[in-house]
């Protein structure tokens, strides 16, 4: 073989080591901006989640305290009524206690 022959092959073998050498580089490259790029999704999610649920809680404690306001004016109004019979009960009560005293 030619001295010139053995040159071309060493230097085609090296550039294939080059080629090779780059491919890899490059190849790690992409494997590390697809996985940052994954991690930054990651975070925009768990973010996004995080502000999801801070204003879903936001919205059932508003709901929870606008109905324990209205089972309070419920429970009131039930109390105000049940309290008005009683007295009325209790007027009535009164008169016929005083109507059979009178009586004897």
């Amino acid at each position: 073989m030619s001295l010139e022959a053995i040159k071309k092959i060493c230097a085609v073998e090296e550039e294939a080591r080059r080629i090779k050498l780059l491919t890899m580089q490059n190849a790690q490259e992409s494997i590390e901006s697809v996985r940052q790029a994954g991690e930054d999704g990651v975070s925009r999610s768990l973010a996004r989640a995080d502000v999801e649920i801070a204003h879903l809680t936001r919205l059932s404690d508003h709901k929870a305290t606008e109905q324990a306001l209205e089972l309070a004016s419920k429970t009131a109004n039930r109390q105000a009524t049940l309290r008005a019979r009683a007295e009325r009960r209790l007027d009535e009560a009164v008169e016929l206690i005083i109507e059979r005293i009178v009586k004897t």
